[in-house]
C-alpha cells in the first residue's frame, strides 16, 4: 500500500506556481490576486478560507478576505460580487460555501464572472469542461487528476467507480476521467444505486465523495484497488483538543492494507484542492494579461 500524500504533491504544485509568480514580480508586474467572500461565522468555512489565504502567501499571491454577516441580504452579496467582477486588479475570487439558508447559492454562483471563477463552479466553465474546451476545472477534481498524474497511476481503460454525484466533485470528475488523455471507463453511482458493492468490487479506482463517514468498507473493494477519499466530515471526539476529528468517506484503518494506493484524511485530497485553486487563479491572471 502506497499513501497518496496530498501535502507533498500539493507542495510540488505550489512550488512551481511560486517560481512563476516570482518571475512575474521581477518583470515589475503585480502578482495574481485572489479574493474570498466569507458569509457568517461557520467554523469549518473560516478554517478553509484561512488555509487558502496561507497558500496565497506561500506562492506570492495577493489575497483578501471579504467578511459579511450571517444576515447579509442576497442583494448586498450580489452587489459585492458585481464589484469584484468589474475590478481589474482582482483575477479570481471564490464565495465560500455553504451560504446561509436565506441566500440562493445557485443565483450567487451564476453571478460570478466565469473568467474570475477560481472555484470552477460556474455553468459556463462546467459546460466548456464537458466539451473538452479550455476552462476553469473545479479545484477538487483538478486536484484528484494532479494526484493521479504525480503518482503515475494509469487510468486508460481502467474501471473507475465514483460514489456521489455532486456538481462540484462527482459529476465533473466522472466527465474528466472519461475524456482524453485519461480514457477511463467511468461509472457514476449515488444514494439511489442498487447493489453498490457489485460496482465497487469490480473497480480499479474508487473515488468516494458521498459525505458519509467510513462509508466504504474493506469488503466492498477488490485487492489492489486505488482509493481516493474526498470525504471530510467533522466527527465529535472528546479525546481531541478541538473536540472533533476529521473523518473521510473511507474506513481507512480496515481498508488500507487491501489497496495499492490510498489517500489519507486529512492530508490527501484537501491540500490538492487548495493547490489547484492557486493554479486556477494563476491561469485567470495569465488569461487576463494575454487580452491586455
Amino acid at each position: 500500500m502506497i499513501l497518496l500524500d496530498g501535502k507533498k504533491a500539493s507542495a510540488i504544485v505550489q512550488e512551481t506556481i511560486a517560481k512563476e509568480v516570482s518571475s512575474i514580480k521581477k518583470q515589475g508586474k503585480r502578482p495574481p490576486h485572489l479574493v474570498a467572500i466569507l458569509v457568517g461565522k461557520n467554523g469549518a468555512s473560516i478554517t478553509y478560507v484561512n488555509n487558502k489565504v496561507t497558500a496565497c502567501e506561500r506562492v506570492g499571491f495577493n489575497s483578501s478576505i471579504i467578511e459579511l454577516p450571517e444576515n447579509v441580504t442576497q442583494d448586498k452579496l450580489l452587489k459585492k460580487i458585481k464589484e469584484l467582477n468589474e475590478d481589474n486588479n482582482i483575477d479570481g475570487f471564490i464565495v465560500q460555501l455553504p451560504l446561509p439558508k436565506h441566500i440562493n447559492e445557485q443565483e450567487v454562483l451564476l453571478s460570478i464572472n466565469p473568467d474570475k471563477d477560481a472555484d470552477g463552479f460556474h455553468p459556463t466553465n462546467f459546460g466548456r469542461m464537458a466539451l473538452g474546451l479550455e476552462s476553469f476545472i473545479p479545484a477538487t477534481p483538478y486536484g484528484i487528476l494532479e494526484l493521479l498524474t504525480q503518482y503515475q497511476i494509469p487510468t486508460e481503460g481502467k474501471n473507475v467507480v465514483i460514489i456521489g454525484r455532486s456538481d462540484i466533485v462527482g459529476k465533473p470528475i466522472s466527465i474528466l476521467l472519461s475524456q482524453k488523455p485519461w480514457n477511463a471507463t467511468v461509472t457514476l453511482t449515488h444514494s439511489r444505486t442498487h447493489n453498490l458493492t457489485d460496482y465497487t468490487k469490480k473497480a480499479d479506482i474508487i473515488i468516494a465523495a458521498i459525505g458519509i463517514p467510513n462509508f466504504l468498507k474493506a469488503e466492498m473493494i477488490k485487492d489492489g484497488a486505488v482509493i481516493i477519499d474526498v470525504g471530510i466530515t467533522r466527527v465529535e471526539d472528546s479525546s481531541s483538543k478541538k473536540g472533533f476529528r476529521i473523518v473521510g468517506d473511507v474506513d481507512f484503518e480496515n481498508i488500507k492494507e487491501k489497496t495499492s494506493y490510498i489517500t489519507p484524511v486529512p492530508g490527501g485530497v484537501g491540500p490538492m484542492t487548495i493547490a489547484m485553486l492557486m493554479k486556477n487563479t494563476l491561469n485567470a491572471y495569465k488569461r487576463t494579461h494575454k487580452k491586455q
